[in-house]
């Protein structure tokens, strides 16, 4: 008896190493791409050479399995994966189990996905919650500048996780490559390895969908524009570890894509690979260039959205003039090509979502009888936020929204299909509510004159 006893403890032990060891090759996520009505994508990191599928299920009926494709990672890679997941049906819940080397990995929070509904000509949209952020600085000694960490708070990942968003807007500066990272494929896949590793970040990855764009600091050196002679192998490196719909749209090529959740649609524009130099001398200088520009024009037009989000790096509004803002530089005139646009096609309904520039705020260009364009800036998440910027003269800010200290943003959308209801709400580091803000479904019936809009706000914290 005894000795039987020992035997099944060697077994059980053995079985247990095995699964530890089926972890440790475990590099970052399991990360939730992409949501479709027919498909998700799941992306995975490994350590080494690996078989990598994942197995998923209806979270109220789990007696009906169905697995992923199975990729075996390799070093060229970055021993990556991109996962789909193809059989699942609209506006379900699923719970998935990452396996390497056909070993289920075991996680300490709950593995789920969700497909998008269909409920157009049925029913109202559905309430629709959804994350934005960008800085994402995570310190590497050896590689860091002299002195403090440039990074930190990486608890504000777990602070997102616990606002329970649908999906995550990653909103460029995701990675901040270094000296030793952009001009080598090694140094690329290195930087984002060790930001994607981060522990902080791993449940928010593996339960939120994730979107991203990228901005200089994902892209190449800081303010690189389309003269960035390795852009070609930071592209491919973004598309190698992000789970987006798509890398460029049409015969476009960029980090550019779109999806739509709900009745939201979301352009994610690139504002490097096409942009001219900062200090390059020129009349009509463009961000964009002429194809993505025209692309977001005929995409603009064409949708039926009740809200449409424009996502990009830099700030669209802000008269303010300062660092790489689009009335800065010489791109004044493609900035009001855009905002002319808006207002002659009469697009009600367009919000910018903005990053790159340390500080948060809300900007809102009302003239009298023309829809409302909104920029909301949120950033940053764990890279240095920049000191009080009173001095910075920016007339078509909120009252009361500029934030100078690590934070995050959510957008909450709900209410009856013609009077949607937007909340946005920024929260510091630990997820304490610093302000928000409600905008109102604009209708073709609406005034669009609404002079001295004030937020809604419990915190009504002056700039």
């Amino acid at each position: 008896m005894k000795t039987r006893i020992i035997i099944i403890s060697v077994i059980l032990s053995i079985q247990i190493s095995f699964l530890k060891a089926q972890k440790n090759i475990l590099q970052s996520g399991p990360m939730l791409g992409y949501s479709e009505m027919k498909e998700v994508m799941i992306w995975v990191q490994t350590k080494k050479e690996a078989n990598v599928r994942i197995q998923y299920y209806l979270k109220d009926n789990p007696s009906i399995k169905h697995w992923t494709n199975s990729i075996n990672t390799n070093k060229n890679e970055a021993y990556t994966a991109h996962l789909i997941a193809n059989e699942v049906e609209p506006g379900n819940t699923y719970n998935y189990e990452l396996f390497i080397n056909n070993k289920k990995v075991d996680f300490s929070y709950p593995t789920e996905f969700q497909t998008l509904q269909l409920w157009k000509w049925r029913t109202d949209p559905p309430e629709i919650n959804f994350a934005a952020g960008s800085g994402t600085y995570i310190n590497e000694e050896k590689y860091d500048r002299p002195g403090k960490g440039y990074g930190g708070n990486y608890k504000i990942f777990k602070s997102i996780t616990e606002k329970k968003p649908d999906f995550m807007l990653w909103l460029g500066d995701n990675i901040y490559l270094r000296e030793v990272d952009w001009n080598t494929k090694t140094g690329i896949n290195h930087r984002y390895t060790h930001t994607r590793s981060t522990k902080e970040m791993q449940e928010l990855l593996a339960s939120i969908h994730n979107y991203a764009i990228w901005d200089d600091h994902d892209y190449g050196p800081n303010n690189s524009d389309k003269g960035f002679w390795n852009k070609n192998e930071t592209l491919k490196a973004f598309e190698r570890f992000w789970a987006n719909p798509s890398y460029g749209v049409g015969d476009i090529k960029g980090a550019i894509t779109f999806f739509n959740w709900g009745d939201c649609d979301f352009f994610m524009l690139d504002n490097r690979y096409y942009r001219d130099p900062n200090n390059l001398i020129k009349e009509n200088k463009t961000i964009l260039g002429k194809k993505q520009l025209q692309w977001l024009k005929d995409a603009l037009v064409s949708s039926n959205a009740n809200f449409k989000f424009v996502v990009m790096g830099g700030q669209i509004l802000t008269t303010a003039g300062l660092f790489e803002v689009y009335s800065n530089y010489g791109f004044s005139k493609e900035r009001a090509e855009i905002i002319e646009f808006i207002h002659n096609q009469e697009i009600r309904n367009v919000i910018f979502i903005t990053g790159d520039r340390h500080h948060s705020e809300i900007n809102v260009l009302d003239r009298a009888y023309k829809p409302l364009i909104y920029d909301i800036t949120c950033s940053s998440l764990t890279s240095h936020a920049a000191s009080k910027k009173d001095n910075e003269i920016n007339p078509l800010r909120v009252k009361g929204s500029l934030i100078n200290e690590n934070n995050f943003t959510t957008f909450n959308i709900k209410g009856k299909e013609d009077a949607r209801i937007l909340t946005v709400t920024f929260y510091n580091k630990n997820g304490k509510k610093i302000f928000d803000y409600e905008i109102k479904y604009e209708s073709k019936e609406d005034r669009i004159n609404t002079k001295n809009i004030e937020p809604k706000s419990k915190n009504k914290k002056q700039n």
